[in-house]
């Protein structure tokens, strides 16, 4: 689904590689652990205590491998497409290997992995088949996918993209796609995977906490997390 029909803001829009490669200066300070760490959070499985080895698709600055070496987890590889958030996840050093290349074509090795994980980066994509296939090749028998997304009923509510400040002041959108939960379930299921738990972050006290305007928002879904099973 088109995102313009949408657009409350008519922010000068730029691709992934140049929109991150410029956020990369203040990224953490502006993506707010609400959106999707609390989700995580929330997660009853998969057991992150018996995951050996994740593959974390889209893994920007490293803020979700973060999470994951703190759950406990020994061994992560990292895929992302610019190589100034790559930058930033090496020198965090939770990561066991890092590479640069799409998250529909990461170029790792098949079934190595009991848990793929991607956080905010769907709406990024002009069609999701492809990240939920490669997940699946990356995944083992039994394994999870973990997904985070920006809910497209926020996206289409606010009217607003993903975007950044960049160093002149400017407010800058990248592309951004709208994908419904309907999308995820029909990519999902084509690839393989058996939906095992969704939970919906909802504007609440958290949130207006950090965004005291976003009050006209209160109770309506910004976020979703996805634990998708391949069975076998």
């Amino acid at each position: 689904m088109e995102f313009n029909a949408f657009d409350a803001r008519g922010y000068r829009t730029v691709d992934v590689r140049t929109g991150y490669g410029e956020w990369v200066a203040n990224y953490e300070q502006t993506v707010e652990d609400a959106m999707d760490i609390s989700l995580l959070d929330r997660l009853k499985e998969p057991s992150w205590a018996g995951v050996t080895r994740a593959a974390d698709l889209g893994c920007g600055t490293g803020r979700t491998g973060q999470w994951l070496r703190d759950k406990g987890i020994p061994a992560i590889d990292g895929v992302d497409l610019t190589p100034e958030m790559l930058a930033v996840a090496r020198r965090r050093g939770v990561h066991d290997r890092l590479v640069e290349a799409d998250v529909a074509a990461t170029g790792l090795p098949d079934g190595a992995y009991d848990l793929v994980i991607s956080s905010l980066i769907d709406q990024h994509l002009d069609d999701l088949r492809p990240l939920y296939r490669e997940a699946w090749r990356l995944a083992a028998p039994k394994a999870a996918f973990v997904l985070v997304t920006f809910h497209p009923h926020f996206i289409m509510t606010s009217g607003m993209p993903t975007h950044y400040t960049n160093s002149t002041g400017e407010s800058v959108a990248i592309t951004t796609n709208i994908h419904l939960i309907s999308d995820h379930v029909t990519a999902a299921l084509s690839a393989g995977w058996r939906l095992a738990e969704l939970h919906e972050g909802l504007i609440d006290d958290e949130w207006l906490a950090l965004k005291p305007k976003w009050e006209r928002f209160r109770n309506h879904p910004i976020s979703a997390a996805y634990v998708w099973r391949k069975d076998g």
